[in-house]
């Protein structure tokens, strides 16, 4: 069931003097630019745009307290999905097999250097550091740490995150297999359904924007203030 999206409150150039938030109370709507404080959201709520109504935020303290278990799960599918062979192909009795790693090889060694790079750093070089990074951040904050680099690690994240791009390898792969199927016996292999889990994990993963991570080292409701006028809520 999706919550009614739920609207903050005035912004602080309506506010007296005297209420003006502080400024990591702030968050600026990326649509349109107008600027909100932040209010407290009910489990489930998302706030939205009175301007424009585009997404602002989200109350997402159940996804934080899964985030960390899917990190250290996708890392583990991640280092299965490399270290097996993806497909393993019977042609007339001659058996061959590659990981992903292998097929980045065979790229390189067909003189596709630039499609090679590409495969490398969608597939492995990015979705690995987002991992990394993830994990990072959640294993100090679990003790209610901040980790040197807070603040970088977090814009790193949002950076790298649009190049990961694992799911679109997998239609690929899945693409392949089904045309060769008609000349040779193919034999998905371990990394193959390892791949297919990852994916899973990954999108619950990307579901959580880690952008909210800035508000889980704050005390409860220490960067929110009760909203002001119910009329604000459609």
């Amino acid at each position: 069931m999706t919550p009614a999206p739920h609207a903050p409150s005035e912004t602080p150039q309506d506010l007296p003097a005297d209420l003006h938030p502080d400024l990591h109370r702030l968050v600026a709507c990326e649509y349109c630019d107008a600027l909100y404080e932040r209010t407290a959201l009910a489990p489930g709520e998302r706030a939205a745009c009175l301007r424009c109504g585009g997404p602002l935020y989200r109350e997402s303290s159940r996804a934080y307290h899964r985030l960390l278990p899917l990190v250290v799960t996708a890392l583990i599918l991640f280092l299965i999905s490399n270290a097996f062979p993806i497909v393993e192909m019977d042609l007339k009795g001659v058996r061959t097999q590659t990981t992903l790693i292998g097929a980045v090889q065979a790229l390189f060694a067909d003189q596709m250097a630039p499609v090679a790079l590409l495969v490398f750093a969608t597939t492995i070089l990015f979705p690995l550091s987002e991992m990394l990074m993830m994990g990072y951040l959640l294993v100090p904050m679990a003790r209610r740490q901040m980790p040197p680099g807070f603040d970088r690690i977090v814009r790193g994240i949002r950076q790298t995150r649009p190049w990961g791009m694992i799911e679109v390898f997998m239609i690929g792969v899945l693409v392949t297999l089904v045309k060769l199927s008609t000349m040779a016996q193919v034999l998905p292999g371990v990394a193959l359904w390892s791949f297919g889990a990852l994916v899973v994990v990954l999108a619950a993963m990307l579901s959580f924007d880690p952008r909210d991570l800035w508000h889980y080292l704050e005390p409860p409701g220490a960067d929110e203030v009760p909203p002001r006028d119910e009329a604000h809520r459609p």
